[in-house]
């Protein structure tokens, strides 16, 4: 029912009344946040929130309305989405429809009214955790407790090769664990000519592309789930330039015999600082992750070359035998810092000098 009462309820028992919008339902899912101030519109289709409830931290949200040239992607991945006020008024030159309106076309659960402050600071104290919205007060918690997100990558992925850009420029495997669009336009932009295909494609198929480098993209869930995609990367290792963002990042450390771990409430927004440990220099970075490779798990393999300057967990490392980096945050951030968009720069340098070790 439309604005009609909804219940919130944690894993722990808690439980919030706050108003529907969107879409009408019942759903389950892990809780996180994000401290975007801007940048809803990417969030709600960013795949990396694959099967997760949602909260934004900053009170309003939809003030500028919904703009589909700003998606990340197709559709939204979302479980369900938690705002304190929506903005039913839109003001922008761009808006194409009011949030509310989008949600309830793309079928996802909408909450309003909820004190996401007191949310926000349970996760954070708590960790992260489960929960599901009902249309009544819940009394038995098994199904929220027993909540997984399974074959997360499998799930958002592209089901064959797309092409972007001139075909003439450098070709570059843009392999899609659950993408931002805006990976392929950032290097686009750079003259690339990005094939993006599906994650369960072997070494063998992405080097009969004749890729002349290898992009490794962010994607949902837990890194370690993805055995066949890790033996694969195992393979394509010193055979051509390779550049990870996000999932990329620990995926490509897990191939190198690193370990991950899944962190307390994760790291999502738009202001983490990383620290580049070579300059010294920080970094404002935007960043959507709950896992984090393990930096002593890969000693003697490759160098450390980031980490955050909260709480000094691994932001990035450098392989340099293999002619490849990765990074835990987003250099294609839109909405948000630009700060690192040097890091396309330096794979296309590495792609034009031809720094191959196979």
């Amino acid at each position: 029912m439309k604005n009609g009462r909804a219940y919130l309820t944690l894993q722990n028992g808690k439980q919030f009344v706050g108003k529907r919008f969107g879409a009408d339902g019942e759903i389950v899912g892990e809780l996180v946040f994000t401290t975007g101030m801007t940048g809803y519109i990417e969030t709600l289709t960013d795949p990396s929130y694959y099967g997760q409830i949602v909260t934004q931290t900053f009170p309003l949200i939809g003030n500028y309305g919904m703009i589909s040239p700003d998606q990340e992607s197709k559709k939204p991945w979302v479980s369900a989405y938690i705002v304190r006020e929506k903005c039913d008024e839109p003001s922008n030159f761009r808006c194409e429809k009011t949030l509310e309106k989008y949600l309830e076309e793309k079928g996802i659960i909408g909450l309003y009214g909820i004190d996401t402050r007191e949310l926000t600071k349970i996760v954070r104290e708590t960790g992260v955790m489960n929960a599901a919205i009902t249309s009544k007060p819940l009394e038995n918690f098994d199904e929220i407790k027993k909540y997984r997100i399974v074959n997360a990558v499998n799930s958002v992925t592209c089901t064959e090769v797309e092409y972007s850009g001139d075909p003439n420029g450098l070709r570059v495997a843009v392999w899609d664990f659950g993408a931002k669009d805006n990976i392929s336009r950032e290097l686009v932009k750079r003259g690339c000519y990005c094939m993006r295909v599906p994650s369960f494609y072997t070494a063998e198929q992405i080097l009969a592309l004749n890729p002349q480098g290898l992009m490794l993209t962010n994607g949902p869930g837990d890194p370690a789930e993805n055995v066949g995609i890790i033996e694969n990367i195992k393979k394509l290792a010193g055979k051509l330039p390779i550049f990870g963002i996000c999932l990329g990042h620990q995926l490509f450390a897990l191939a190198m015999g690193g370990k991950t771990k899944k962190m307390k409430y994760g790291h999502r927004g738009a202001n983490q600082p990383v620290k580049n440990l070579d300059t010294g220099r920080v970094y404002i970075s935007s960043q959507n992750h709950g896992y984090e490779v393990i930096s002593s798990s890969l000693e003697g393999v490759g160098k450390l070359s980031y980490i955050n300057a909260n709480d000094n967990t691994c932001e990035g490392f450098e392989y340099p035998e293999l002619n490849a980096y990765t990074v835990q945050f987003h250099p294609e951030a839109c909405g948000g810092p630009q700060d690192a968009s040097f890091l396309f720069d330096k794979f296309i340098k590495n792609i034009k000098e031809g720094k191959y070790n196979a």
